[in-house]
């Protein structure tokens, strides 16, 4: 990949890009698409497999292979989800042009979006809205129905189109998003609409596309909420009760009119009660990001008891922690040593402990 490039490419793209977008795949790891070639399988003709991408992606003639589509339980809450897994070169080509996108749109996002985005974490958007739900008495708990299922195609396009003179940027985001889904079965299935979670550039598209839907429209229409958004989950806080429900009407509204739909029973109206505000609401929990907010003991920095209303783990997170422990089957592994034991269990509770 270290030779000089041969000129007259139609796009621009640098073997470096490639190079470095193996790089990050590398460090991702990840399962195999459909190809059934692992990372290591990838790595034992790395330099003819990066030139392949490379010459395909700069000569426009790289296209897609379906995703592989995987079921496995949601991050945060109860349930399954289709991850869609697409092969190692596919992750390689994504990666070039996520990187290439993410240059120009990162600078533009909202300063409440944290998702996948560099610096940023989920736990920032847990602690901001922490300090929100002291300042404010209501929240909106927001989901957005099957978003990565339903997400319009045109609007993401018009997006991007938006943000990038890089017309091969344009046209392998249109490829990979009518890229078919292989199911477990081995059936192909088409698709009109949506970005398969687990693919490298779908976190960069759905930022782009709810930047304008949501974020961008929210700092229009209403300035002075404030919101923070995870991707497509999203909690907005509001003064009042009335306020709350005027404004979770409003975005249940532009929902609609951008292709998407609020979850007509997950979507709810909350009230922050603790030891100061008595008050009573059908709902005074939510669950965010894997954290249930909900009155509680807390102490002051003098060791004062008081209720306030705070986040801690939720119970369906605590529920798969504790079904990844028992899956470790620890009485059966006699013959290790507690070092041995605590080298491979410490990296996995440090992990859980940190988040």
């Amino acid at each position: 990949m270290g030779e000089q490039e041969p000129a007259g490419k139609p796009f621009e793209i640098s073997k470096q890009e490639v190079q470095g977008a193996w790089l990050k795949v590398k460090a991702n790891k990840g399962a195999p698409g459909v190809d059934e070639q692992s990372i290591e399988d990838f790595e034992a003709d790395l330099k003819g497999n990066l030139y392949k991408i490379w010459n395909r992606m700069s000569s426009g003639s790289y296209f897609p292979p379906p995703v592989k589509a995987v079921e496995i339980p949601k991050a945060h809450g109860a349930g399954t989800r289709i991850l869609g897994v697409p092969t190692v070169a596919d992750r390689v080509a994504q990666t070039v042009v996520a990187a290439r996108l993410e240059k120009v749109v990162e600078p533009k996002f909202h300063a409440d979006s944290y998702g996948y985005r560099p610096g940023r974490s989920a736990l920032d958007a847990v602690g901001k809205c922490r300090e929100r739900c002291w300042r404010h008495d209501w929240v909106i708990d927001l989901d957005i129905q099957k978003f990565f299922d339903s997400v319009p195609w045109d609007r993401i396009v018009k997006a991007v189109e938006a943000n990038t003179a890089d017309a091969w940027v344009t046209l392998y985001v249109k490829r990979w998003l009518a890229a078919p889904l292989q199911m477990p079965d081995g059936s192909i299935a088409p698709r009109d609409r949506g970005t398969p979670q687990g693919s490298a550039v779908s976190p960069v598209l759905a930022n782009l596309f709810l930047h304008y839907a949501f974020d961008m429209w929210m700092a229009r229409k209403f300035p002075a909420v404030p919101f923070e958004r995870y991707v497509d989950d999203a909690v907005v806080h509001c003064r009042s009760e009335r306020q709350a429900r005027m404004v979770a009407q409003a975005i249940g509204e532009q929902m609609e009119r951008v292709g998407l739909r609020l979850h007509p029973d997950k979507t709810r109206v909350v009230y922050c009660r603790d030891g100061t505000r008595r008050g009573s609401a059908e709902h005074s929990s939510f669950t965010y990001l894997g954290f249930t907010f909900r009155a509680r003991g807390m102490r002051t920095r003098h060791g004062k008891v008081f209720t306030g209303f705070g986040p801690a783990i939720s119970k369906d997170a605590l529920k798969k922690i504790g079904a990844e422990v028992r899956s470790w089957r620890l009485h059966q592994h006699t013959g290790y040593t507690l070092g041995e034991l605590a080298r491979w269990i410490n990296p996995i509770v440090r992990g859980w402990m940190q988040y």
